[in-house]
């Protein structure tokens, strides 16, 4: 990329659909950060301060509302691949909460984008600078989990959290009080003497 492509991109404004999604948010502070286009003008894939949106690029201007955040703390991984082309494909684990204090993985999410534009470092960072803490635990039966403290918005404390490598130890008594132990474990250490 040249310099002047990097300047280009640099002052570019998003695309209205982009813009019209951002300020239709319930956050009045929210704001975009970067943004890339998806392959065949299908939209774009958005980093705004609060987390990731996919924005159709056949949206009705009255439903940029109702389009939806992934924030960044509840993103278990986001892998890039680049094409060479300025475009690549990223791969989103988004976590949910299946009780208090335990995520679990959902489906992976792909996104395949055209144009990249600045978005790669900036999913990355923001992603990288919710985790606080992350550990591995070896539960009983050779599985294992990961205890993660995450920063989450408006609360001065981290949050911890177990997401265990395979679902089926969440069912497992054994596993879970394993885990359950660590976990408290974890959060005593991180707590000021």
């Amino acid at each position: 990329m040249t310099l002047v492509d990097r300047v280009r991109r640099r002052f570019t404004r998003p695309p209205e659909l982009v813009r019209a999604v951002v300020l239709a948010s319930a956050d009045p502070d929210e704001r975009v950060l970067a943004w890339g286009a998806l392959v065949r003008d299908e939209g774009w894939l958005v980093a705004t301060s609060r987390g990731l949106r996919r924005v159709p690029a056949d949206l009705p201007l009255p439903q940029a509302g109702e389009v939806g955040v992934l924030p960044w703390h509840e993103i278990g991984t986001a892998r890039w691949t680049a094409t060479g082309d300025g475009g690549g494909r990223f791969e989103v684990t988004p976590l949910t909460e299946v009780e208090p204090g335990v995520q679990a993985r959902l489906p992976v999410e792909r996104h395949a984008l055209a144009d990249a534009g600045g978005l790669p470092p900036v999913v990355r960072r923001r992603v990288d600078q919710t985790v606080v803490d992350s550990r591995r635990a070896p539960l009983p039966g050779g599985g294992g989990a990961l205890l993660v403290a995450r920063r989450l918005p408006g609360q001065a404390e981290r949050e911890w959290t177990v997401v265990f490598d395979d679902d089926a130890d969440r069912a497992d008594p054994a596993a879970r009080e394993a885990a359950r132990q660590k976990l408290a474990e974890a959060v005593a250490a991180d707590q000021p003497s």
